[in-house]
């Protein structure tokens, strides 16, 4: 068994000796030694009552073309300790696991045993090489009331475009979890004049895809934002192909299936996942529910791999009346087994709220100024019947429906209607950089938002949300950064609203 006190100090090898026995994989412990393997940081992620899952992802060189992170190809034994102080005194959980090549040298601890709603600090060792120390925390016990949730949210991380001070700012914040709603990276080849530059092509294959999350995992910012409190994730199209749609890709070469294995592959070794995500080829459960006491069911959907193609055209764009497909009663957005799960969802939900963490805007929206209409059919707008049968089970199961969303860049909030009743509210993150700084206002803002006075607010900046929750009321923060285009910027509150059970309309904090 290895033990509290040998596992990072002088009796580390006893620890090793116990955890892998006689074997290759010790044995190849002895062989060249690594150095500076922990440049991708650490992570934790889905928290539960009694445990979350640890992350880390070995590599000495992250811009490695082959995608490997200049790692030798052979198993690497990687110990974990968990303690309840970030100096280690009082260490509670220790082991071992071992980072293989064909995950790109990633490894996955899913821990259990831990008390619930509690906080912890987490560190890894290979070879004689220690990481950064992580702080995580443990979801609160089913039924309790008295922790709040203080949740953080954001989207779209386009490495050429920006500096990711907003990841900074939000791991300032000391959030609880930190949900990340879609685009974690793009999968675009090099523009003609980055702010910075980015390594490698357009993502086809696996290495380029672990090459890609390599460098944006390099980050430091991102860094301090995993390394800081739990993460749970969902992805959206540039993740793996942009304005992809179930198996439909946006071009047709090379062959889609093959490049969205790789890119769920990837994906998978650099979340902290659960091994219930790990993909198979081409597929990949992404859907599932993180819980936090009584207060919040976050429920996390996947817009993406069951979808039906968009309406009318058989691609992303504007839509105007004519369009009457996106009405059509079979249609969904989530795919009928992943719709039936949701209602399920939220038939059996005893929380005070229930968050839907998604990527596409859910109210209706007429994108197009004056007299014209036009709608966006790769949002809900494109799969009507999909959010009639969403926003039904909001309101018959009598949820505090909360809908999270990304992709769209800049920050929105409004209400979800049914039959021209409020039925839940939608709180849309900006980008952490996608589009560059962009502005408060823009020329059409106002306009637009007095032709759809079911939505409130708007900012264009860059930035993040924060919401504190509890059962009395969803305190909710739009975080907004006047630049990113150079780095260090400070963060100010754009907008604030409070939600409150019962009645899902927004109120100015």
């Amino acid at each position: 068994m290895i033990t509290r006190r040998s596992l990072f100090a002088g009796g580390a090898g006893v620890g090793l000796t116990a955890a892998l026995g006689d074997s290759p994989v010790r044995a190849a412990a002895r062989r060249a030694p690594l150095s500076d393997v922990f440049r991708l940081g650490v992570a934790s992620g889905e928290p539960a009552p009694d445990g979350v899952v640890l992350w880390t992802r070995l590599a000495m060189d992250p811009l490695a073309l082959d995608g490997l992170g200049g790692m030798p190809y052979r198993p690497v034994p990687v110990l974990w300790q968990v303690a309840k102080d970030e100096n280690f005194r009082r260490v509670v959980r220790a082991g071992a696991a071992v980072a293989r090549p064909d995950a790109a040298h990633s490894v996955h601890v899913e821990l259990h045993g831990l008390e619930p709603g509690a906080d912890y600090f987490y560190r890894f060792r290979a070879g004689s090489e220690i990481s950064p120390v992580g702080r995580t925390v443990t979801a609160p016990a089913p039924g309790t009331r008295s922790r709040a949730l203080n949740l953080s949210f954001t989207s779209c991380a386009d490495y050429q475009t920006g500096w990711f001070t907003p990841y900074r700012r939000m791991a300032e914040d000391h959030p609880d979890l930190i949900a990340f709603l879609g685009d974690y990276f793009y999968e675009y080849g090099d523009y003609r004049s980055p702010v910075r530059d980015q390594a490698g092509g357009e993502c086809f294959d696996l290495a380029g895809y672990r090459l890609r999350l390599a460098q944006h995992r390099a980050d430091p910012d991102l860094q301090a934002a995993h390394a800081i409190a739990p993460w749970t994730v969902v992805w959206d199209d540039h993740d793996v192909e942009n304005g992809w749609a179930g198996d439909v890709p946006e071009q047709p070469d090379p062959p889609f299936l093959p490049r969205r294995a790789a890119a769920f592959q990837a994906y998978y070794e650099n979340m902290p996942l659960r091994r219930a995500q790990r993909p198979d080829g081409p597929a990949l459960r992404l859907y599932r529910s993180i819980r936090w006491g009584a207060v919040a069911n976050l429920h996390l959907l996947d817009t993406r791999q069951y979808r039906d193609l968009y309406a009318c055209t058989g691609r992303s764009g504007t839509v105007g009346p004519d369009c009457t497909e996106r009405f059509a009663p079979e249609r969904t957005i989530l795919g009928h087994r992943q719709e039936a799960w949701l209602e399920g969802e939220l038939r059996r939900s005893r929380a005070t709220w229930d968050l839907l963490g998604q990527q596409v805007f859910m109210m209706e929206m007429d994108w197009v100024n004056g007299e014209a209409k036009g709608w966006s059919n790769e949002g809900w707008d494109g799969y009507v019947a999909s959010r009639d049968r969403l926003a039904a089970a909001i309101e018959d199961n009598r949820r505090n429906g909360v809908v999270l969303t990304g992709d769209v860049h800049s920050h929105w909030a409004g209400e979800i209607r049914r039959e021209s009743r409020p039925v839940a509210v939608e709180l849309v993150t900006t980008s952490v950089t996608s589009a560059g700084d962009g502005l408060d206002e823009y020329p059409n803002t106002k306009q637009l938002l007095a032709e759809n006075p079911h939505v409130k607010f708007f900012n264009g900046r860059r930035g993040y949300v924060r919401a504190k929750v509890t059962t009395s009321e969803m305190k909710v923060d739009f975080r907004s950064l006047p630049y990113v285009t150079r780095p260090n910027a400070p963060a100010h509150t754009s907008g604030s609203f409070v939600i409150e059970p019962g009645n899902p309309t927004l109120n100015p904090a």
